[in-house]
């Protein structure tokens, strides 16, 4: 048999004789006259537009039908969650020291039993195993890819190999003719034209080539090739999903820690003298110039000898190791250039004033001493003799300053880097917003103490102290001079002195640490070693963070003394602290600090002593300890004595000249501030430890007739009092509520149970008054109490107080003024992370603690509703007006007259009924209700709305039924916090839900905890999910989540941000949902929420905002863990009985390749359709947003089609990570439900990115269809119809040969066009679907697909292969990613200007949405100190390995694409082998694979694509021969 050129002509193309090109003819024509495809806004098999939310299946009915064990194998963990998916975790509380420190005295007030309660408690965290696996939590990364990434083969590309490559569509040549000579030609590479055959090597034969072979056994070990040494996740080789997109990211907050600024080391080495007589000490703090603050406790330190501490052996006791201390780590928060290191010396008290004292020192030099020894042995037996008598006093010696600034600058910063700001994780306040009258950044920037290098200084001019410029006041001028000496400074003699230190920045962990109550802080090695001591911070300004361990401080600081008038020899004067439990002087406390050298806690402490000085200044500070438990009698005792230096026969060596003190409570608070007190000449009468000294006592004489001469200030820093009045009364109320202690007197009033609930609310509402400090850092004891408030009502005289509104509107005020206080803190989403560490790890419901000695015990629980009813217990019947008030003044009137009232509260929340769960199978009443009692709040009585907001179903009584007797323990009433945040939400004034909308994620996750802990510790995991939870409470979450949505819609267009993050919120509350309530409720509120948006959408001024929160909100939902599960993927998909024919059923019944009907069970999956979106639920909205946004006129699609495609190849990268789906089966289980993405991509291909377009490109075996004949393109094959027609022997149009050459135009193509990056997207995910997708599925689906169909799926796999075809080495070091990224980005734009597409708002929109790497936690819009802002894949100067790794990716991404394309191409190849049109395809197949030949392969994939080749020419050839033989025969007849 001889084939004639036509023939081959057939073989090419697949068209063989003369009844093949009538097909061909047939088909066109009936191209050309088919009707336009409609739009896929309106096709759905069950004629449900995709503008519509389809009703969901009842997914728990759905488990129920088709139990886990249905399924086999690993397919079993898509069926329902694991049963381990909730579990409650006790974290233990990280403690930085190894004891406690916690006090252990015996009887402790309820505040202190709180807060110790609150600081040993175990984190209690609501935990969901597998939420790691989610998007949200495991994002893929650059990071995550380059890991992922380890282990790549090298693939071997030609042009690689021979330095040739194609690097623009201009050189898109066959590549046989680039090459320039026969040397240049690799061993049979066929690279070159220019053969010399002697000097090639011979290639292996193949030995099987001629035997012949059934093709269906060709077809099997080809396919068994092509499946060795592949990649098993193709996204892997993408580049990493867009972080800016990312919506759905999240992270689990830090736990509370402990506040640090940047640490410094400062080791003390030596202190040397010129002479050595006596014994110095030495004190050492940071003062803030700028701020005229000092910034840090006092450390003192002793450098003597022991010689010269031997001195002193006649009042010294054993020293304690902690006494020891000779290095010590300060604490900056707010680095200044403003800082110094102040050095103060002492000296044991002596005759004569501080200018007599340092006279040696000043005139004596070490080169003297022997000229002077006779003088230096007089000083020194003077010394001995001081030290032996008046050991115990001290004296002011001498100063100087260390500006740190320099310090820093000096030493070099070239180890920082731009992480400088230390090694630690950032704290609550690292990032705090500035005020324009702060310091400026740069000036901070320059002065981090995080990176500097370790310096060793001597320090040599010390200043001698002048008796009258003791005070903090004359310290900050003498160091404002520092800066610029002036005359000041050149006024005071120096005192020589060599003092040798060393500063550096302090390791994370130091060795051998105390803290600043003298704990032991790990790692502690050897309680013998030297240790060092953590020096307290006083930070310059407000520091916001919470208290996290027990600590209990009281600094007190004399300040001068004025006993000028005061009679006598009064000269000598020292000041003794004491602090007193009682009037008896046996009863002073050890809970003095010592300073250096001494006992680790003393009784009484004095302060230096200025000689022969009636008025003196002090600069002392005494630390002490306070008590667990202060009571009345606790107070501070000052007694002043007259030191006598000079020994005089019958004169004491200390006459007390004064008295005065300070009672430390008063009306239950810590008395803190400045003071100026009396001072009494006589002992302090009995009891005078409950009055102040201010009160003239009866017979006593005064100083200066009653005077206040004495200024002193006391400091506290407690954990435990927080010194701000309206906390303070808040905590005392509440407290006294807890011990029921009636009567109380507060401050000049007496509350009795009759007083209290009124001033109980007013406290409640001054919260929103109290100081921010304070405020945050006793954050987690205001929440805490406030939700016991609202969970558990006190009763007061035998009546309920439901302090739920008024606790509610507090929490709101109380959450909104911690997010201001930190307000730099916050993250991408508006979290505030104090917030939530608090929800995450703090939070508890209280009613889960074990019971208290003298509580009533635990019972179990009665639902006891407050309404009318046989069941109510007794103590619950309250007067209708009292439950009305106690629950909301606002409504606080007749009951008769609160209809219209209810009616516009609940009005006022705007839910649209007509598109909410109302009408929906789970209204009350519906086919799915569960548990509904009646509608919310509609047709019902509205009063029953107020008995709701007072008296709930989450009510319940503990103990007693009856009104407890006195002797019997007080009931409480138990309720549900979830339950009545939600009802106190939605009955909420517009006030307080403002406040709570603007924070609202945190109310959120506040209830979802709550539910959580609820389900966790009540036993309720096992419970079905429709009876967890109450109807009502069902009912509030269904009202709420209308409330919000609706706020959403309509805030959008005037308060972006807050939209946004409203949005966000309201996703993630229903992602949480899907944990632990019934999923079908959860879509229905979620297709309520997109009836609310749609409906919205028709009269939206700019629909695309709208459309691009709702896509947010999708991708958000989508993000769950458990994705894959909530699509039901293992439930077969049912289609309707009668389906409604869609434009692609009606298609798929001219299929040329089936003689069957089309199954419609494999049509619903590979389309849109009812059934699908109905089963599929989550992944259907995902589709369909994709499918709407890829539709011609779709607003703003730039933008939009950026964000949807975004949205499924993260989901698809996370799937391809995560373990659970690596197996093949569970992966193809996966991928169905992704199949209609193949359908949209396909008719997406007018509009996508041509990678192939330019001149000399390859010809296509079929352009797209012009749009101009066309209609929208959606019906089109993938033959060109003049091409077509040329080869089937018909004439060939006019004009028609550019077209084949070159393609439709871009600017020909309907709608607006795909950019290339969206594009590349797109096309990797449909890769994705049909590498994973199960092949049977893939070919049931060709074989049902009509010949245009099935052409343009042809069409979009040679378009894949050009969008991934490998580009060399050589290019990426030409081409620079991030400018080619851009200008296609910005050709876009400039496109969607001109055909005005998008206007000047949403351009606007778009450009507030872009967020920096860095989120705008530092709500700046520049910041020039961030350099690496791009991603390192967008960096220009790359490295040569960063170079060599990304060709390595690329090659891999290039060789698997084709694979995957090749693998397509067998599927169709074998499914039109069984169909009557065979021949119709075969050639367009042999085409694209022609075509994957000719382009840039690697040598795996040319192997693999020869042998499909071959099997393809074989079939051919043999179809061929099978037509010449029947056309001879009927020749021969």
């Amino acid at each position: 048999m001889v084939l004639k050129p036509r023939d081959w002509m057939g073989l090419l193309f697949g068209v063989g004789s003369g009844t093949v090109a009538a097909e061909v003819r047939k088909q066109v024509s009936r191209e050309r006259s088919g009707s336009p495809h409609s739009s896929r806004r309106c096709s759905s098999s069950l004629g449900v537009p995709l503008t519509e939310v389809i009703e969901p299946l009842d997914f728990e009915d759905v488990l129920l039908s088709r139990p886990p064990d249905a399924e086999p194998g690993p397919l079993r963990d898509l069926v329902e969650f694991p049963a381990d998916d909730l579990e409650l975790l006790l974290q233990p509380r990280e403690c930085r020291t190894t004891e406690p420190g916690i006090p252990e005295d015996g009887k402790l007030d309820a505040q202190v039993r709180a807060a110790l309660e609150m600081y040993t408690e175990d984190w209690i965290i609501a935990h969901r195993r597998y939420q790691h696996l989610s998007a949200a939590y495991s994002p893929i990364t650059l990071e995550t890819q380059r890991e992922r990434q380890k282990g790549l083969t090298r693939q071997v590309f030609e042009q690689d190999a021979s330095g040739d490559e194609r690097s623009s569509p201009d050189d898109s040549d066959d590549p046989r003719h680039s090459s320039g000579s026969p040397d240049d030609t690799p061993r049979s590479s066929g690279a070159s034209g220019i053969f010399d055959l002697r000097n090639l090597a011979a290639d292996s034969l193949l030995p099987s080539l001629l035997e012949r072979v059934a093709p269906e056994d060709v077809d099997r070990r080809n396919e068994a090739l092509r499946r060795q040494h592949r990649s098993r996740a193709l996204l892997t080789l993408y580049p990493a999903p867009d972080e800016d997109e990312a919506v759905e990211r999240c992270s689990r907050p830090e736990p509370p820690r402990e506040h640090f600024g940047q640490r410094i080391l400062v080791k003390c080495l030596s202190l040397k003298f010129e002479i050595e007589i006596e014994p110095i000490f030495g004190i050492l703090a940071l003062y803030d110039v700028r701020e005229k603050k000092k910034i840090s406790e006092n450390f003192y330190f002793d450098l003597n000898s022991d010689s010269m501490k031997g001195l002193l052996r006649a009042h010294g006791t054993h020293p304690a190791i902690s006494t020891l201390a000779r290095s010590a780590i300060f604490s900056v928060t707010y680095p200044s250039p403003d800082i110094f290191l102040v050095i103060k010396l002492e000296k044991v008290l002596q005759q004569g004033d501080i200018s007599e004292c340092c006279e040696p020192y000043m005139v004596m030099k070490e080169v003297d001493t022997a000229k002077n020894k006779e003088k230096l042995e007089k000083l020194r037996l003077a010394a001995e003799q001081f030290c032996t008598r008046l050991g115990r006093y001290r004296m002011p010696f001498a100063w100087t300053a260390v500006h740190l600034a320099n310090i820093v600058s000096s030493a070099g910063q070239s180890d920082r880097d731009s992480d400088s700001e230390g090694e630690r994780r950032p704290t609550w306040t690292d990032r705090r917003r500035r005020g324009p009258q702060d310091r400026t950044s740069s000036g901070d920037d320059a002065c981090s103490f995080s990176g500097f290098r370790p310096a060793t200084l001597t320090v040599t001019n010390f200043f001698k102290q002048e008796a009258e410029r003791l005070s903090d006041e004359d310290l900050f001028k003498f160091l404002a001079d520092m800066r610029r000496p002036t005359s000041l400074l050149r006024r005071l003699r120096p005192v020589t002195a060599q003092l040798k230190i060393d500063i550096s920045p302090a390791p994370e962990n130091p060795h051998f640490c105390l803290s600043p109550e003298l704990l032991h802080v790990k790692p502690y090695p050897d309680p013998r070693g030297r240790p060092t001591k953590e020096i307290l911070e006083f930070p310059a300004r407000e520091v916001y963070a919470p208290h996290t361990s027990y600590r209990n401080l009281l600094y007190v600081y004399p300040h001068s003394l004025n006993f000028s008038s005061r009679q006598g020899s009064v000269r000598n004067l020292a000041v003794r602290v004491q602090y007193m439990a009682g009037e008896d002087p046996s009863q002073a406390l050890p809970v003095i600090f010592g300073k250096s050298s001494c006992s680790e806690f003393t009784r009484e402490a004095f302060t230096p002593v200025v000689y022969h000085n009636k008025s003196p200044e002090f600069y002392e500070e005494f630390k002490l300890r306070l008590p667990a438990c202060v009571t009345e009698n606790h107070h501070l005792l000052f007694t002043f004595y007259h030191v006598s230096c000079q020994p005089r026969p019958g004169t004491a060596l200390e006459t007390p000249v004064g008295f005065t003190w300070i009672p430390l409570l008063q009306h239950g608070h810590l008395r803190t501030g400045p003071f100026c007190l009396p001072v009494s000449v006589d002992q302090p009468p009995p009891s005078y430890s409950v009055l102040t000294p201010d009160v003239a006592l009866p017979g006593m004489r005064w100083v200066d007739g009653h005077k206040g001469v004495f200024s002193v200030e006391l400091t506290a820093v407690s954990s435990v009092h927080p010194q701000d009045p309206y906390l303070d009364k808040f905590f005392t109320l509440v407290h006294v509520l807890e011990e029921g202690a009636f009567p109380f007197r507060l401050k000049d009033a007496v509350l009795s149970e009759s007083t209290v609930e009124q001033e109980l609310r007013a406290s409640l509402v001054a919260l929103r008054l109290a100081s921010p400090e304070p405020l945050v850092a006793f954050s987690h004891h205001v929440l805490d109490k406030l939700v016991r408030l609202v969970v558990r009502p006190p009763i007061i005289g035998g009546q309920i107080v439901n302090l739920g509104r008024v606790a509610f509107e507090a929490m709101a005020h109380v959450v909104s003024l911690v997010h201001r206080s930190l307000e730099a803190a916050q993250d991408a989403r508006g979290h505030c992370p104090l917030l939530a560490a608090y929800v995450y790890y703090a939070f508890r419901l209280p009613g889960t603690e074990p019971s208290l000695p003298g509580r009533a015990p635990p019972v179990t629980l009665q639902p006891a509703t407050l309404a009318h009813g046989p069941g109510r217990p007794a103590s619950l019947y309250l007067a209708r007006s009292k439950s009305i008030s106690s629950s909301n003044p606002d409504l606080a009137v007749a009951p008769g007259s609160v209809d219209d009232e209810v009616s516009r509260i609940l009005a006022s929340k705007g839910i649209d009924r007509s598109h909410s769960w109302v009408n929906s199978a789970y209204a009350p009443g519906g086919s799915k209700a569960v548990l509904r009692r009646a509608p919310p709040y509609c047709g019902a009585d509205p009063r029953q709305a107020i008995d709701r907001s007072s008296s709930r179903t989450s009510s319940y009584l503990e103990g007693s039924s009856s009104t407890p007797p006195a002797t019997q323990p007080r009931p409480t009433v138990q309720k549900l916090l979830h339950e009545e945040l939600a009802l106190q939400w939605v009955v909420s004034g517009s006030a307080v839900r403002e406040a709570v909308l603007q924070h609202a994620w945190f109310f959120f996750q506040l209830m979802v905890k709550s539910m959580a802990l609820h389900l966790l510790l009540g036993q309720k995991l096992d419970t079905p999910r429709k009876l967890r939870f109450p109807g009502r409470f069902l009912d509030d979450i269904a009202a709420l989540v209308g409330s919000v949505g609706l706020e959403v819609i309509t805030r959008v267009h005037k308060d972006v941000e807050l939209a946004e993050h409203l949005n966000a919120s309201l996703a993630f509350f229903l992602s949480d949902l899907l944990s632990l309530v019934d999923r079908g409720f959860v879509f229905s509120l979620v297709r309520a929420h997109y009836k609310q948006v749609a409906t919205r959408l028709q009269s939206a001024p700019n629909p695309a905002v709208l459309l691009t929160l709702r896509m947010d909100f999708t991708r958000i939902l989508c993000g769950h863990e458990h994705y894959v599960t909530l699509n039901l993927p293992c439930c077969p998909l049912s289609p309707p009985a009668s389906p409604s024919p869609s434009v692609s059923s009606t298609t798929s019944q001219s299929s040329t390749f089936s003689s069957q009907a089309p199954d419609p069970k494999v049509i619903s999956m590979f389309e849109l359709s009812g059934s699908f979106r109905q089963q599929h639920f989550l992944a259907g909205l995902l589709l369909t947003e994709l499918a709407l946004a890829l539709e011609p006129e779709a607003e703003g699609a730039s933008l939009l089609h950026k964000k949807a495609i975004s949205a499924v190849h993260s989901l698809l990268c996370g799937h391809d990570a995560d373990p659970r789906y690596a197996e093949a089966t569970v992966k193809a289980r996966v991928a169905e439900l992704y199949l209609p993405l193949l359908s949209l991509a396909r008719d997406t291909l007018p509009r996508l990115h041509d990678f192939a377009e330019g001149p000399g490109q390859r010809s296509r075996l079929a352009s797209m269809l012009d749009s101009d004949t066309e209609g929208e393109g959606d019906m089109g094959g993938t033959i060109n119809p003049s091409v077509a027609m040329a080869i089937a022997g018909g004439p060939l149009a006019p004009g028609s040969r550019a077209s084949i050459s070159q393609g439709p135009a871009t600017a020909a193509r309907s709608g607006c066009a795909l950019s290339a990056e969206s594009s590349r997207t797109l096309l990797v995910c449909v890769l994705w679907v049909l590498k994973n997708a199960e092949p049977a599925l893939l070919q049931r689906w060709a074989a049902d697909l009509a010949l245009p169909q099935l052409g343009r799926l042809l069409d979009l796999l040679y378009l894949c292969l050009a969008a991934f075809e490998y580009k060399g080495k050589k290019a990426f070091e030409r081409i620079n990613s991030l400018t080619f990224k851009k200008s296609l980005d910005m050709k876009a734009r400039l496109e969607e200007a001109i055909l005005g597409t998008i206007g000047a708002r949403q351009e606007m929109v778009r450009r507030s949405r872009e967020r920096s790497p860095f989120g705008n936690q530092e709500n700046v819009r520049w910041r020039k100190s961030i350099t690496h802002w791009r991603q390192t894949s967008d960096r220009v100067d790359k490295t040569k390995d960063e170079m060599e790794h990304e060709a390595l990716v690329d090659g891999n991404l290039a060789t698997e694409a084709s694979l995957v394309v090749l693998d397509t191409l067998e599927i169709i190849v074998q499914t039109v082998m069984l169909s009557e049109a065979r021949e119709s395809i075969l050639g367009a197949v042999l085409k694209v694979v022609l075509y994957s030949l000719g382009s840039a392969q690697s040598a795996l994939f040319l192997q693999h694509g020869l042998a499909t080749q071959r099997a393809l020419v074989s079939k051919q050839l043999h179809e061929a021969g099978r037509h010449s033989l029947a056309t001879a025969c009927r020749g021969g007849n």
